[in-house]
């Protein structure tokens, strides 16, 4: 999201004699000490940021050739596993690195026009026109905010106390770990509105209205996008392979789908659930309290940077949160100086091993399948 066009609530005027709250300047400092952080890392962009996703781009480019000819010509299980993993390392960086950046404009500042979020195409299940809307407008503008964050309710999925509670919630976190098996296409299900329309009770959470030309629309762009990934990689190449050797491409992306989305799934939840959440009708009071929000409703984990490169960065979470379109290695970069600014200005800033996050996140789930459990309060 552009910072500049974040949304504020007019405050009244102040006698210019009545004392100024301290905590209002607090706030108004840390702002400009991450704005200032913010301006010195976006005039440094170029050359380095360049080469940097060239040479994933590249990367993931030789990986999926070697998964795909190892799953191919393989005759052992050893090959075939290597070429599983290859492309699962292809599959995870075309989501994360590459693809969820590239949509939120991370690279548009740089030459490669296919970079560019207007003009790029997801190698993953996931329309991107729909994702752009829910994720990088309404997800990031309204972060954790009930009744505004459509992230906090995947239908029979529940990922905040704030939502209203529903005898569905009572199997997870088993409901949530299932949909971890599939989890872009459960993301595709949930911006391009299907889960509205076949499972969500109250008002619609992706969908503007359930109205019958809505609905429809919703569901061409959905099929339009599932059809084509799954086309290409569950028909298309176990076709190339011949009568013979089909199921093995079949198999192979199959479990690279499911291991990139068992990786993608760990690593978001992560970011977000068990962190504060805020009630409806929540609004950020000046761009300090605003970024304030986006920190306390987030969280760090710690990952090897070859992990972290395939999860995208998103184990920065708050960073990407407070800067969403500066590329991921700038993210990595710019870590030890957020943290820095938060503690100095007396900002919550949470961050622990991947393996202590993930149980967390699976305890706050399994308190998510009680009516009586307790909002995370910011």
């Amino acid at each position: 999201m552009n910072m500049q066009t974040m949304p504020l609530e007019r405050t009244a005027p102040v006698d210019a004699e009545a004392r100024v709250d301290p905590d209002e300047q607090r706030l108004q400092a840390f702002a400009s000490a991450l704005d200032a952080l913010r301006r010195e890392v976006e005039a440094d962009l170029g050359a380095q940021d360049v080469a940097h996703i060239r040479r994933v781009v590249n990367l993931s480019r030789r990986l999926e050739m070697l998964g795909r000819g190892l799953i191919h010509f393989s005759v052992e299980p050893v090959g075939f596993g290597m070429g599983v993993g290859a492309l699962w390392a292809h599959k995870s960086l075309e989501l994360m690195e590459i693809g969820h950046m590239a949509l939120h404009g991370a690279y548009d500042r740089l030459p490669d026009s296919k970079l560019h979020a207007q003009n790029f195409r997801w190698r993953a299940p996931i329309d991107e026109v729909s994702w752009r809307a829910g994720h990088n407008i309404r997800h990031h503008q309204y972060t954790n905010i009930s009744g505004r964050d459509p992230d906090l309710n995947f239908a029979v999925l529940r990922l905040s106390p704030r939502i209203p509670y529903r005898r569905a919630h009572r199997l997870q976190p088993l409901t949530n770990l299932l949909s971890w098996f599939g989890f872009a296409l459960a993301i595709n299900l949930h911006v391009t509105g299907m889960l509205d329309i076949y499972f969500q009770k109250g008002p619609p959470e992706s969908l503007r209205d359930l109205e019958p030309q809505t609905k429809r629309a919703a569901k061409r762009v959905f099929w339009s996008k599932t059809a084509r990934y799954y086309g290409r990689e569950l028909v298309l190449f176990p076709m190339l392979a011949g009568p013979v050797f089909w199921w093995k491409p079949l198999l192979g992306n199959l479990l690279s789908d499911v291991g990139r989305d068992l990786f993608a799934a760990a690593t978001i939840y992560c970011g977000h659930v068990g962190a504060s959440d805020y009630p409806p009708g929540s609004q950020a009071k000046g761009r300090g309290r605003w970024y304030q929000m986006q920190v306390e409703g987030t969280r760090n984990f710690a990952q090897s940077p070859r992990l972290s490169l395939l999860a995208g960065a998103l184990n920065y979470q708050i960073e990407h949160h407070l800067f969403p379109r500066l590329p991921p290695n700038r993210l990595r970069e710019i870590a030890p100086r957020v943290r820095e600014i938060c503690e100095q200005y007396g900002v919550k800033y949470t961050t622990a091993s991947w393996g202590s996050t993930l149980r967390d996140v699976f305890g706050t789930l399994r308190k998510l399948s009680s009516p009586r459990a307790a909002p995370v309060l910011g």
